[in-house]
């Protein structure tokens, strides 16, 4: 797949889900980033913000498999993966699939699930795949993980350890829609709901191709120093307790090409960096403090990093064959 068919999927991807959501292009395009780098994504805001609305709307934009799970204090990691159980007919033991194998799955309410049943998500949502019984089992290819969360309600919730927070690519606040916006969304769902006339634009072939040919986007060996750079930062800052691990770095890398993709070229620039600094960073790092003010504080954070590091000069930037 060419670098140029890449970005006219996700411009016909992101057209056709913003015939239901009004506004948050950047939020749809991160969505996007995560989908074509193989990551997951962590949406969080009040309820009746439409993460859920989004997170279904992308999922029919896709000819792929989708799957809900509400999560509640109650789940067990067994209603995750699926299990074993004894065909009294055949008499011998089936193995009944879980939601988790699927392409897109929407893990609503990820924080009011216990640890346990959270943990359950590590291993597939980083090495694709599910242990259950001694047996591995592979999962559906391409698997998206959209979770969503309520910041604002403690009650009855568990927070997602650091652990599980470095699995999502990224973590993005929908935050409210202005007036115009506010107006369009009555509009259009005065009479009926947009999310029923869309239908899908692209299938599974077209994700895995854009997946396995994204990383032909060129990043000079000096942009690559930057990024390092901003992420050290991190490590060593005063106000921070955990920095940014090597795995983070990575990601940062895989959300700067896509990044640069979506906007058109097939080479990576500083602004990519910056763009993606945040959403990928912030909620990597542990700050010191109390947990409620930690994700803005690591924003602030980053901020701050960007504007310390010096960034490399136009000439120093260039295309490596």
């Amino acid at each position: 797949m060419q670098l140029s068919e890449i970005q006219s999927l996700a411009q016909t991807i992101r057209a056709n889900v913003s015939k239901v959501i009004v506004g948050k292009e950047d939020v749809i395009d991160k969505l996007l980033i995560a989908l074509i780098a193989s990551g997951h994504i962590l949406l969080e805001d009040v309820p009746g913000t439409g993460k859920t609305l989004l997170a279904k709307a992308v999922a029919k934009s896709l000819n792929c498999s989708f799957k809900r799970i509400q999560f509640t204090p109650d789940l067990l990691p067994s209603d995750l993966s699926g299990i074993n159980y004894f065909n009294q007919k055949l008499s011998e033991f089936e193995f009944r699939p879980g939601p988790l194998f699927t392409n897109i799955l929407l893990a609503d309410e990820i924080n009011r699930a216990t640890p346990r049943t959270q943990s359950s998500l590590l291993e597939c949502m980083e090495e694709r795949q599910i242990s259950i019984d001694g047996e591995t089992r592979g999962l559906e290819q391409p698997f998206l993980v959209i979770a969503t969360q309520n910041p604002v309600e403690n009650q009855g919730t568990f927070p997602l350890p650091e652990a599980q927070l470095d699995r999502f690519l990224f973590k993005v606040r929908m935050g409210y829609p202005t007036t115009e916006e506010g107006l369009d969304i009555m509009k259009r769902f005065k009479d009926a709901n947009p999310l029923e006339a869309i239908v899908s634009v692209a299938g599974t072939d077209e994700i895995i191709a854009a997946q396995r040919h994204y990383s032909q986007v060129t990043v000079s060996d000096e942009l690559l120093r930057y990024m390092l750079q901003i992420v050290e930062k991190t490590r060593y800052h005063s106000e921070v307790a955990t920095g940014v691990s090597p795995r983070g770095s990575q990601a940062l890398l895989k959300a700067v090409q896509v990044q640069a993709l979506l906007q058109g070229r097939d080479f990576a620039t500083p602004d990519d960096v910056k763009a993606m600094a945040g959403p990928v960073l912030a909620h990597r790092i542990m700050v010191k403090g109390s947990f409620r003010s930690r994700h803005l504080a690591a924003e602030s954070i980053v901020d701050s990093i960007l504007q310390e590091v010096t960034v490399p000069a136009e000439s120093e930037l260039v295309k490596q064959e």
